[in-house]
């Protein structure tokens, strides 16, 4: 029976631990900090889960806020400009976003309900070796600080060294939910994006406004005032925004009830959009895995990082379950299965933080005219690795265009 180390408790390493311990496997996962210092901290993120996740949540028996209670149906999509466009795209299966600060603690319960051991330590680089004498298998699922030095940047697959967006978001109240209820895509050509989430929280359900502002542009304030300072200057500021380049979002504001919930449901940053090598050989001769986000770190303006670890976590437990060693082709064969997954969603992220090339921009139109491409278009916010064989080349988009009876573009004279 092989004993199996993780390093970090976000999803991806919860996940394999309890699809593990499914299987009596022993496995300590080791994280800084507990389920109360996670429950009553700062606001962690604004991720929406897919129906892949959600069936594996049921798989593992950790689907605790159903969906059809906490989730949503559909993607609303508005694209501002000369010539604003406006549609839906419908979900096959309906996603979720849960508060991170319930999910997580909720998972660290239910692994140390089921046998697996718990150590909440801080650790250093070079603790991963004496972690992994105890161990058959290092795991890192901690996607940021000392453990990503050990797996070295893919330059191949990761075209920015910067920052392509500087982030802001928070969890509002006094924003009534889109009828359907569903996400909010709002693009504001130049200056950034909007993704308007309904979120599950301690406080029940909330509208999460992540501001996706590029550098330079109208909307980069947000993402550098800070909230404590002058709280109402700061909603005001985001009521501003909002009108002008989100309009709508900021159609279903009710003024005299918006508000951020709390000091501590804000989060301001970047991040630098990174695929990093799967695996490394320590000095002791076993390996470290990596997943999650210290395997690929994607912006998330399209909703993949939680979604891409989880798959990752899904297939590492089953490599545990079926295989016969852990050296190096163990960690090939890992990194061979997921690679279409994680990959697609990072290339997918990437072409959509850039200005959108004119086989994206005539997707969009179509979609606006078709709802069968829009929500085609959705149901592969599921798929990773099929909507970015669809955008990959201008000639893969025509072709699927052309499926949908939608004429390719003229060729250039």
């Amino acid at each position: 029976m092989p004993n199996i180390g993780i390093i970090g408790a976000g999803i991806g390493g919860l996940q394999l631990g309890l699809k593990l311990r499914q299987h009596d496997i022993p496995v300590t996962i080791y994280t800084d900090k507990t389920a109360h210092q996670l429950a009553s901290g700062r606001l962690l993120n604004s991720v929406a889960h897919h129906g892949p996740t959600l069936a594996r949540e049921r798989e593992l028996g950790v689907h605790f806020w159903p969906v059809q209670d906490y989730g949503y149906s559909c993607h609303h999509h508005y694209m501002g400009g000369e010539h604003p466009l406006s549609f839906r795209g419908d979900f096959a299966d309906w996603s979720s976003a849960i508060d991170y600060r319930l999910y997580l603690p909720k998972l660290m319960e239910a692994f140390q309900e089921r046998g697996g051991d718990l150590q909440i330590r801080m650790l250093q680089a070079d603790d991963i070796e004496p972690i992994a004498t105890r161990h058959d298998l290092v795991v890192v699922a901690a996607g940021r600080g000392a453990f990503a030095s050990l797996f070295p940047r893919r330059a191949d697959l990761s075209p920015y060294d910067a920052p392509q967006r500087v982030l802001c978001v928070g969890l509002y109240r006094g924003i009534t939910e889109s009828s359907p209820k569903g996400v909010t895509i709002s693009v504001s050509p130049g200056h950034g994006d909007l993704l308007e989430i309904p979120i599950y929280t301690a406080d029940g359900f909330l509208t999460a406004l992540l501001f996706e502002n590029i550098p330079g542009g109208d909307l980069e304030i947000l993402s550098k005032m800070r909230y404590d300072e002058d709280p109402a200057a700061f909603e005001r500021t985001v009521l501003d925004k909002l009108a002008k380049h989100h309009p709508q979002t900021f159609a279903r504001v009710d003024p005299g009830q918006f508000a951020l919930n709390s000091s501590l449901d804000i989060l301001q940053g970047a991040i630098v959009p990174t695929v990093r090598e799967d695996y490394a050989k320590l000095p002791g001769g076993k390996y470290a895995l990596a997943i999650g986000d210290v395997h690929t770190v994607v912006d998330p303006l399209a909703g993949q990082g939680a979604n891409s670890a989880s798959h990752s976590a899904w297939i590492t437990g089953e490599a545990i379950v079926g295989d016969l060693g852990f050296d190096e082709m163990f960690c090939r064969r890992v990194a061979a299965r997921r690679a279409d997954v994680v990959f697609g969603a990072a290339q997918w992220t990437n072409l959509m933080l850039g200005p959108p090339p004119p086989h994206l921009q005539r997707l969009f139109l179509a979609m606006s005219e078709n709802q069968a491409i829009a929500d085609e278009f959705t149901h592969n916010f599921d798929y990773p690795d099929r909507q970015w064989q669809i955008l990959a080349t201008p000639e893969r988009t025509d072709a699927f265009l052309a499926r949908h009876g939608v004429r390719p573009a003229p060729a250039a004279l």
